[in-house]
C-alpha cells in the first residue's frame, strides 16, 4: 500500500463499507466495537497506522484514575491542573472523560477491576497512584494505560512525569551559582518523588564538593501547607544560632515557600537580605509579601497534553516498547534570592530553560 492511507482497501479487506472504514479511522464514536478491531487489525497489518497523523485518536472514552483530593482544587492544586490539562488536551476529539478517585496504596481493587473492564473504558490514565498492585491489574488487562507522575516499577506501563531528580539538581546547582553554600532544604518527604528531588540536591552538593548533612541541611514536613512548615522552620531557627542558619531555603512548594518567609519575617530576618529563599513549583504565588519569588516551575499543565499523545503512539503501535518521558522544569528568576560575593542588582523577570 505504498505507507498510504487507502480506506477502500480496508473497506474491501474487511467487508465494511467506506464510510465505516473513514468513521473508525477519524475516532468518530458512532461505530460498533467489532468494526473498530476489524479496521484496525487490517490497517496495522498493512502498516498504516504507524504513518497515520498523530491529532487522530481512535477511541471514545477514557477512564482516569486519580487519588481523591485531586478533584477539589483547594486540596490539592497540582493533580487539579494535572486533570484539567487532561481534559483540555482531549477537547479536539471525541473522546467522553470518566473520573475514579483512587488512593496512592492500598486501593479498593474490586473498584478499580469494575471500572477498567467497564466496555466504555477504551484506555485509562492513572494519576499520581503508587499502589504496584493496581499497577500490574493495569497491565495484564488488555487495555491502552498511561501513568502520569508515577511509575511502574515492573517497567510495563509507559508514563509522564516531571523529572524530579534533576528538577533538585537543577536548583541546587542555580543556588551554588548565585554563592550560597548553606543550602537548607524544606521538604515533604511523603512521596519518592520528593525524595527524588532531594536525591538531585544531594547530588548538586557532591559536584560542588559540598559536604550533605541532614541535620543543617534538611527540614522535612508531614504536608506541603505554609502553617506547618511555618512552625517548623520557626522551631528549627530556635534551635540553631545565627552562625548555623542558611544563606537560602529551597523549599519543595510555594505554600511551603509561604510558610518559610513567615517564619523569616518573624524571626526579625529579611528575605532575601539575610536568608534568600527559593522554591520548587512556582505556579502558586508569584509574590509573597511582595517579594516576587524566584522559583524552578515544575512542568503540570504539561503532563496532561503529553500523556494524550503518549496514548496516541500507544494505539497506533501497541507493541511499542513503554517508557518514561520526562518533562524539564524552567527557571523563574525573580527578587527572593540574593546573589553573594556581588552586588545586587535589580533582576527583570526572565524565563529559562534547564540547559539555557
Amino acid at each position: 500500500m505504498g505507507g498510504k492511507l487507502k480506506i477502500g482497501e480496508i473497506a474491501r479487506q474487511t467487508g465494511l463499507s467506506i464510510s465505516t472504514v473513514s468513521r473508525v479511522l477519524a475516532g468518530k464514536s458512532n461505530t460498533s466495537d467489532r468494526a473498530k478491531r476489524q479496521v484496525m487489525a487490517c490497517a496495522r497489518s498493512q502498516g498504516i497506522l504507524s504513518d497515520m497523523s498523530a491529532g487522530r485518536l481512535l477511541l471514545n472514552s477514557i477512564t482516569v484514575f486519580a487519588p481523591s483530593r485531586a478533584f477539589d482544587v483547594r486540596t490539592d492544586v497540582f493533580y487539579y491542573k494535572v486533570l484539567q490539562g487532561i481534559s483540555q488536551a482531549l477537547e479536539p476529539h471525541e473522546v467522553r472523560l470518566r473520573y475514579c478517585g483512587l488512593e496512592e496504596f492500598d486501593n479498593d481493587v474490586t473498584l478499580f477491576l469494575e471500572k477498567m473492564t467497564d466496555p466504555s473504558t477504551e484506555a485509562a490514565m492513572i494519576v499520581g497512584i503508587d499502589d504496584p498492585h493496581i499497577h500490574a491489574l493495569a497491565a495484564d488487562i488488555d487495555k491502552p494505560c498511561i501513568l502520569i507522575n508515577c511509575r511502574d516499577r515492573s517497567m510495563k506501563l509507559p508514563g509522564v512525569s516531571p523529572d524530579h531528580q534533576l528538577i533538585g539538581e537543577f536548583s541546587a546547582h542555580y543556588l551554588f551559582g548565585q554563592g550560597h553554600k548553606d543550602i537548607l532544604s524544606l521538604l515533604c518527604l511523603r512521596r519518592y518523588t520528593m525524595e527524588l528531588r532531594l536525591d538531585g540536591i544531594r547530588s548538586a552538593f557532591q559536584q560542588h564538593n559540598q559536604r550533605f548533612d541532614e541535620e543543617h541541611h534538611l527540614l522535612t514536613t508531614q504536608g506541603f501547607g505554609a502553617a506547618e512548615s511555618e512552625e517548623a522552620l520557626t522551631h528549627w531557627l530556635e534551635q540553631h544560632p545565627t552562625p548555623e542558619r542558611p544563606s537560602v531555603i529551597l523549599a519543595g512548594g510555594d505554600y511551603m515557600a509561604v510558610g518559610a518567609v513567615n517564619a523569616l519575617q518573624k524571626a526579625g530576618l529579611r528575605v532575601p537580605h539575610d536568608i534568600s529563599v527559593m522554591s520548587m513549583d512556582g505556579f502558586n504565588l508569584a509574590a509573597i509579601h511582595d517579594i516576587p519569588l524566584t522559583s524552578v516551575h515544575v512542568p503540570r499543565d504539561e503532563l496532561g497534553e503529553e500523556a494524550v499523545r503518549l496514548l496516541q503512539q500507544r494505539l497506533m503501535r501497541p507493541d511499542m516498547l513503554p517508557g518514561n518521558l520526562l518533562l524539564h522544569g524552567k527557571l523563574v528568576v525573580r527578587d527572593s534570592v540574593r546573589r553573594l560575593g556581588a552586588r545586587k542588582t535589580s533582576l527583570p523577570e526572565k524565563s529559562f530553560g534547564l540547559y539555557d
